[in-house]
């Protein structure tokens, strides 16, 4: 986990669960808290913010909204193809359903889905399974409804008819709000407290030919989806190398010395961390994170991490953990302690 790359995303999925939180009455201070996401972000098409903002700022609409079961649900019917810039161009151009959700896929960092999805084949039926293993637990039900509801919106956008699902297995408890579920889907069969979630369709239906299908045009969309990706592959390269002289420092260090090892002035680090969207504060701050996350897993106790991390206290380093997390670092140690950092 500590060796784990920058991982940027389109700002297109936090911009519109801000406009889902503010419709909710959240502040918008209380929705960006600890994110490190500018308010000037979110109306840039262009900008992108790691995964780590996006899952921290889901954290913060989480808190606010008492984390209620279906409100994901209502979250996700905000998504619609035009949302999500050159992907969703790439969507609506596509000869098929199975196409549009292939191109999706192979594009995930463009999309809002918070968990990873793959499409699965088994005879007459195509599967879409949920991987949300690194999403915090706290999280995991409200990315699904979100992402979920989503899905379906989305398909109702590309096709004006419902693909009927065969089955749904969710991971969630069953709850009277999940009938909605039920009619966005048109859900034969759902099957609550099941290990992880699936949606189940009969593959002839999600290969129907859609009606503004253009092959040729998919094929450029998708390139430039694909050249955009790349692109943003290619900004992380200086935060890469920050990043690593961070950890070898054991996180405790500041910008001179990192200038230094680098051979660049304060100056230049700063403007080169600036035009990859990001600061050195945001970097050490992630950073650390990370070395907390990784020191707790391998057995440390919470006031040996604060320690090694250099702070001044236990309950700074406790204050600063649940932050980044959402849960006390006790809490964490307790539930990840003795795994390896893969399956954290």
């Amino acid at each position: 986990m500590v060796n784990e790359p920058v991982h940027l995303r389109s700002v297109a999925g936090a911009a519109l669960l801000v406009e889902f939180a503010l419709s909710r009455g959240i502040p918008l201070s209380a929705i960006l808290r600890h994110t490190g996401i500018p308010e000037h972000v979110l109306q840039d098409p262009n900008a992108d913010i790691t995964r780590q903002q996006e899952l921290a700022l889901t954290s913060n609409v989480v808190a606010a909204l008492d984390d209620e079961p279906g409100l994901g649900l209502m979250a996700g019917l905000l998504c619609h193809p035009p949302s999500l810039g050159l992907l969703g161009f790439a969507m609506l151009s596509c000869p098929t359903l199975r196409h549009a959700a292939e191109i999706a896929l192979r594009h995930a960092d463009l999309l809002f889905t918070a968990s990873r999805y793959t499409l699965q084949d088994h005879g007459s039926e195509l599967w879409m399974v949920c991987d949300d293993h690194d999403i915090p637990p706290h999280l995991r039900r409200f990315t699904l409804e979100r992402d979920l509801a989503a899905i379906a919106t989305l398909q109702q956008d590309l096709i004006p008819i419902q693909v009927r699902t065969l089955r749904a297995e969710m991971p969630m408890a069953a709850h009277p709000i999940y009938e909605m579920f039920g009619a966005l889907f048109g859900a034969e069969k759902i099957m609550f407290g099941a290990p992880r979630a699936i949606l189940v369709w009969d593959a002839r239906e999600l290969d129907v030919r859609l009606p503004q299908g253009n092959l040729w045009t998919a094929r450029y969309y998708e390139q430039e989806c694909t050249d955009l990706i790349q692109r943003r592959s290619n900004r992380v390269g200086i935060s890469g190398r920050v990043r690593q002289l961070l950890i070898r420092h054991g996180g405790v260090t500041d910008q001179t010395h990192i200038a230094a090892d680098l051979d660049l002035s304060v100056r230049t680090l700063r403007r080169r961390l600036a035009d990859e969207g990001t600061t050195f504060r945001e970097l050490s701050t992630e950073t650390i994170g990370l070395l907390a996350e990784e020191l707790l897993t391998a057995g440390l106790t919470v006031e040996q991490v604060a320690d090694r991390l250099g702070y001044s206290s236990v309950s700074a380093f406790a204050t600063a953990f649940r932050s980044w997390k959402g849960q006390p670092p006790g809490h964490f140690a307790r539930t990840h302690r003795g795994r390896t950092t893969a399956d954290v």
